[in-house]
């Protein structure tokens, strides 16, 4: 997993509350377990003005001018700014994967649905709880200024807008230490890969009769 310290990114504004998973990737896209593949399809019903479907050309599909996503100002965007209750609805995991593929790596919302929360940290994801008029203020910047970007400093807890005004978030310290150092589930079972083999190799001696039946 990607670690991640300092983002400093153009922020792009989805100005509307309890945004659902379902929302974020509609349900005919969850057809594959991989965590690519979802960033065409972040937001369908609201980026294209027809129907989506599985293995559709992208390139071919008419685009809403009206949403964000699609406005030339918020190309490449790197953090979301966003409502109450981001990630509502269904507990689907490739919420945070279309997110994270399409380019953002913070999220940035008064409240969020827990599972997708916790979903966000397992994918190398910063989702940062500030109050509704720290949001409020954030928004209003951000629909004022062109290219408006703002950095989000994990390490010190902060975001910092371009005018040197400082945001605090509170997070956990175990998925903080994670997300610095770049450790989903299977990095931090690795981290252990020594007592794991050591394990392995006393199975095999005091169990060889197991380890014949698998090799069969």
């Amino acid at each position: 997993m990607k670690q991640y310290t300092t983002e400093i990114g153009i922020v792009a504004p989805l100005d509307r509350a309890n945004v659902d998973t379902d929302l974020i990737i509609p349900k005919q896209f969850l057809k594959s377990i991989k965590r690519t593949g979802f960033g065409d399809n972040l937001f369908d019903e609201l980026r294209y003005l027809d129907e989506g479907y599985l293995g559709q050309d992208i390139s071919k599909r008419p685009k809403n001018p009206d949403f964000v996503l699609n406005q030339d100002r918020y190309q490449g965007a790197t953090i979301l700014l966003a409502r109450t209750n981001f990630g509502c609805g269904s507990s689907r995991e490739h919420a945070p994967w279309a997110l994270n593929e399409y380019g953002f790596r913070t999220v940035i919302a008064p409240s969020f649905a827990d599972i997708f929360y916790n979903n966000c940290f397992k994918n190398g994801m910063l989702p940062v709880i500030l109050s509704e008029s720290e949001v409020d203020e954030l928004f209003n910047e951000c629909f004022d200024t062109v290219g408006y970007q703002l950095t989000v400093d994990l390490q010190n807890q902060k975001v910092i807008s371009p005018s040197g005004k400082e945001y605090a978030f509170e997070v956990d310290a175990f998925r903080k230490h994670c997300l610095l150092n770049g450790l989903d589930d299977i990095g931090l079972t690795l981290q252990n890969s020594d007592d794991i083999k050591t394990f392995e190799n006393k199975a095999r001696a005091d169990r060889p009769w197991v380890f014949k039946e698998l090799m069969a």
